[in-house]
């Protein structure tokens, strides 16, 4: 049995529309380790009806650890002064994440990237993770598939080379991996400090990649991924961190989210532990 720890992404409850309490008990009660939690949804949730302390007991009580968050300020942009608000806005949610006790916050290619040289979106991930730095958290660089710039494993291995940094963590996903074209074989090159969190997911066969979407991940096992092979590589690395689920199917039809959380982690048991 390999030895990773399980975590859910809270995207995959999306379709229920529950709060920040509910996502986190959902996912301790179906037995995960750990959850990434939706900046945005923490700030509903802050916003009207909770508050911090009700919040850290809850997830003092829950058993699990808060791996990771999801957000979308703008750290890389061809205009500077969109770039500055966007390392503003870090800071703040990075700061809310620390008060909570999250470890982490993921740094996508979200702002407007297409025209920058690598070698710039590399110094403005420097200057964003100095911040964190400063704050107490880590910054986990993401590469989107579909991004016009950071698509692609060897692009994301390359600005975190030329950041300066000795210790840059990746957030590595198989559907971002498909879809930007990036080799699975690549991710032999890459030890075990290197992975900050991998997301887990499976995507189909059809439609095909260029036209593939985001709603059309499925879970683990159930599509074309090279699950096995990925799980090879992550044991041959000795990997001990987190897997996540992370998927965005808009309809369970009859299951209620505890039944989809549940399904999700012995789909990845099945799939990548065994």
């Amino acid at each position: 049995m390999r030895d990773f720890k399980l975590s859910l992404n809270a995207s995959t409850l999306f379709p229920f529309d529950l709060n920040v309490i509910n996502q986190i008990n959902v996912a301790a009660s179906a037995g995960y380790d750990g959850i990434e939690l939706w900046v945005r949804d923490i700030q509903n949730y802050l916003e009207m009806v909770g508050s911090i302390k009700e919040l850290t007991k809850c997830i003092d009580k829950s058993g699990i650890e808060v791996v990771n968050a999801i957000t979308f300020f703008k750290w890389s942009d061809a205009n500077e002064a969109t770039r500055r608000q966007g390392l503003k806005e870090a800071e703040q949610e990075m700061a809310l994440l620390k008060e909570i006790g999250c470890k982490a916050v993921a740094a996508p290619p979200i702002g407007n990237v297409a025209d920058l040289p690598l070698q710039t979106i590399a110094e403005h991930f420097r200057e964003l993770t100095v911040l964190a730095d400063r704050i107490g958290i880590d910054v986990y660089l993401e590469f989107w598939g579909k991004a016009p710039k950071l698509k692609t494993l060897s692009e994301a291995m390359f600005v975190a080379l030329e950041s300066g940094l000795s210790d840059v963590k990746l957030l590595i996903d198989p559907f971002h991996m498909y879809t930007g074209g990036s080799s699975f074989n690549g991710l032999a090159y890459l030890k075990q400090e290197h992975i900050g969190i991998f997301h887990v997911n499976d995507y189909p066969a059809y439609p095909p990649r260029d036209e593939v979407t985001d709603t059309e991940r499925v879970f683990p096992g159930d599509g074309i991924a090279p699950s096995a092979q990925v799980a090879n590589y992550l044991e041959k690395m000795n990997y001990k961190g987190y897997l996540s689920l992370e998927l965005f199917i808009e309809n369970y039809r009859n299951q209620s989210a505890l039944e989809v959380a549940r399904h999700g982690l012995e789909k990845m048991k099945l799939t990548y532990l065994r």
